[in-house]
């Protein structure tokens, strides 16, 4: 295992303080309204290895809302603003904001997680990912 794995799989990850605020989550009771192409501060939570994780106290990242299923769950994909190449990521600005959608990592999620909503992504681009994702498949 190369040296860099190693250090980042052992590094130690607060998972009982996540605990509680995921079971505050899915206790809620409330439902926002949202859509697709939608950007979100959402509460993405502490995963697993090399899973995006969410940061500071709500464990949260934002999203691009990628599907809306219904008004309780959705695929989002994460984003980011350190700058990453390759067919996993796609650059877009967004505030003029650099954003780096990984692809990779599109999960299904409830709504629920969702805490803010930040924008919504220029039509462009999202068809673009809309794109990118169906190659991947």
């Amino acid at each position: 295992m190369k040296t860099f794995e190693k250090n980042f799989l052992s590094y130690p990850k607060d998972f009982q303080n996540w605990y509680l605020k995921k079971k505050e989550i899915h206790e809620n009771n409330k439902i926002p309204y949202f859509y697709e192409r939608e950007i979100w501060w959402c509460a993405i939570g502490l995963n697993v290895g090399f899973e995006q994780d969410g940061k500071n106290f709500n464990f949260e990242r934002p999203i691009v809302v990628l599907k809306k299923f219904n008004e309780y769950i959705l695929w989002a994909i994460p984003l980011t603003s350190k700058q990453k190449v390759g067919k996993y990521y796609y650059a877009f600005n967004f505030r003029n904001t650099s954003n780096i959608a990984i692809l990779s990592q599109l999960r299904l999620i409830s709504s629920k997680r969702l805490l803010r909503k930040i924008g919504t992504i220029p039509e462009r681009d999202f068809l673009e990912i809309k794109n990118i994702i169906k190659n991947l498949l």
